[in-house]
């Protein structure tokens, strides 16, 4: 167990590969949901109750909410969209002054002049040294727009539209342009064989 600047390790604790028990146990707490649905049920009248894993003071088994007062609690434990969930200590935090030292990207606070230097030195696209758009695509998605599909040679991203007036106009052109294909042909329709089971 160590303690410091207000954070606490324990790491006395570790499971082996071979120790499966172990490992199902860690995997079934680590993915376990926000709410007990075993501790959930719905009373006579409709609203929700539910049963708490550890008493309050006053000796409360249980909470009950109404439907609407229900959801906008769980609602409440969502995170906000775009929020970074992952915080960063020590060099890695953002306002380090050493984080650009040693991070592959060269973002952040820069103060000792031997770094600013050198980060004035890098140019444009190596201090942007971060995955582009494409390859974001690429990693979470499996699209791959840098490969030719027709003839597997490297693409070159030459325009990139975001205006939705243009992109809605492109569209409409190129349906335009798609040739229509034929209908595929459906084989005639036909009574299945008679077979004889009995002479």
């Amino acid at each position: 167990m160590a303690n410091a600047s207000g954070f606490s390790l324990h790491a006395g604790v570790a499971a082996e590969a071979h120790e499966r028990q172990k490992l199902e146990r860690l995997c079934r707490y680590i993915t376990r949901p926000a709410v007990s649905e075993k501790r959930q049920s719905l009373t006579s009248g409709g609203n929700v109750r539910y049963q708490l894993k550890t008493p309050y003071r006053d000796g409360t088994m249980h909470v009950i909410f109404e439907p609407l007062d229900f959801i906008a609690r769980l609602a409440a434990l969502m995170p906000k969209p775009r929020v970074n969930l992952t915080r960063f200590h020590g060099v890695f935090a953002p306002n380090s002054k050493h984080r650009a030292l040693v991070t592959p990207g060269k973002r952040g606070k820069v103060n000792t002049l031997k770094a600013s230097i050198e980060t004035e030195a890098l140019s444009t696209g190596e201090r942007r040294a971060t995955m582009t758009w494409a390859q974001r695509l690429k990693r979470v998605f499996s699209i791959d727009i840098e490969t030719c599909h027709a003839c597997g040679s490297a693409a070159k991203v030459i325009a990139c539209i975001e205006d939705p007036v243009v992109i809605r106009k492109l569209l409409v052109y190129l349906e335009g342009k798609v040739i229509p294909q034929p209908p595929a042909l459906l084989p005639s329709v036909r009574v299945p064989p008679q077979v004889r089971l009995f002479d």
